[in-house]
């Protein structure tokens, strides 16, 4: 009996996938686990298996396509079968990471995508629907700012907006945006809009962290970045207040219990997170060995979905280029994100003296739906304890 495969959901963002490469042809024969497609997701490229032996009777997609969540991609079955009723073409409703994903798609090389509603009808308010109409906008071009992705009138006024701007081939360089760029847009800008950020900032003295991971490298004859002491000192600090480490639910607060905390690592694509998990139960030089593996996969697209997926608080460090203070977008579902600044050598006043000392600013932004400003200041607190006081990471 011919059998459909579907795009698989490879990823909680993800909403299309591009065929890359067909590695069969229709009317060639398969074998059950032989790769038959190369896919991009919006996290990493995937290789497509056969989930049985049989012959490729339909390709549904062209190589560089992109085919939604659900959609088909592939009949195998016997040769002369009669498949006319598995060519519908209608997305199917995917749940999320089933688990046939899981079980019969391995991580092959770099991909990308952007998040996706499994409901064929696009979702748009009805005032939306009517000003598109009016002003001639494709709503499928449109990301959804509202509740759920919902496209709203104000989604629609800018994207109009853009769209009568003109500029001639010889004042821009066109660059097409990939599906991680697409995700990237569609997440930070619904979670700009949708959770109530509010920002706090510390100043941190850093002379004694510097001591203990000169130390730490002498000991272990490893290389410590401050990065990975600050992933441990967030960690401890995340244990004792358990409000950060949570996520918005709409008639409840998540309260994680585990600490898997995002790495925010640039690619060539765009930003993406891959998560060191129960950062708080890991010594410096594990997760320092972690954090070397996962970004080196994460540029080179080859992080599993169990790597990026499932983070309860992200950190974006961006002192490595001279940057003194910013502040982060929440990564949803998240409540918090710290952003790190620079370590920088400045006068400061230590014992009643003028010294030079070491200080790191770091910024938390925090989600108000779910933490208030005094949960994040007693967190920002218990942080600089740890970092100025580096004992207790041992």
């Amino acid at each position: 009996m011919a059998t459909r495969i579907d795009m698989p959901k490879l990823s909680d963002t993800m909403d299309e996938g591009i065929i890359l490469k067909w590695r069969k042809n229709e009317g060639e024969e398969v074998k059950q686990g032989e790769i038959i497609a190369d896919v991009q997701s919006d996290k990493a490229d995937m290789e497509l298996e056969a989930y049985e032996s049989g012959i490729i009777l339909k390709l549904f997609a062209k190589e560089k396509e992109a085919v939604k969540v659900g959609a088909p991609l592939v009949i195998i079955g016997s040769k002369g079968e009669d498949i006319s009723e598995l060519l519908s073409t209608e997305p199917k409703k995917v749940e999320k990471q089933k688990s046939i994903t899981q079980e019969k798609v391995k991580t092959s090389k770099p991909i990308i995508s952007k998040k996706f509603s499994t409901d064929s009808r696009i979702k748009a308010s009805p005032l939306a629907k009517k000003i598109a109409e009016q002003k001639g906008v494709a709503l499928g071009r449109v990301i959804g700012t509202g509740p759920f992705g919902r496209i709203v009138k104000q989604d629609v006024e800018n994207i109009s907006l853009l769209s009568n701007l003109k500029y001639s081939s010889e004042d821009v360089e066109v660059v097409p945006v990939t599906m991680m760029r697409k995700t990237i847009a569609r997440r930070l800008s619904a979670s700009k809009t949708i959770a109530p950020h509010f920002y706090v900032t510390s100043e941190i003295k850093m002379m004694k962290a510097s001591k203990f991971r000169d130390d730490l490298i002498s000991k272990l004859n490893f290389k410590i970045s401050f990065n990975d002491i600050i992933v441990k000192s967030v960690s401890l600090a995340l244990q004792k207040h358990s409000e950060v480490n949570s996520s918005w639910d709409y008639d409840s607060i998540l309260i994680h219990k585990k600490i898997n905390i995002g790495i925010a690592v640039a690619t060539d694509d765009g930003l993406t997170t891959p998560i060191i998990k129960n950062a708080n139960q890991k010594s410096i030089l594990e997760i320092s060995t972690e954090i070397k593996e996962l970004a080196q996969k994460a540029r080179e697209r080859k992080l599993k979905p169990e790597e990026y997926q499932g983070s309860t608080f992200t950190i974006s460090n961006l002192g490595m280029f001279d940057v003194e203070n910013f502040t982060a977008i929440i990564n949803p579902p998240e409540s918090a994100i710290l952003a790190i600044g620079s370590i920088i050598e400045k006068p400061i006043v230590e014992n009643g003296q003028m010294i030079i000392g070491k200080t790191m600013k770091i910024t938390l932004s925090s989600d108000h739906r779910v933490i208030d400003g005094v949960v994040a200041g007693k967190f920002l607190q218990t942080l600089k304890q740890i970092l100025e006081n580096p004992k207790e990471l041992n």
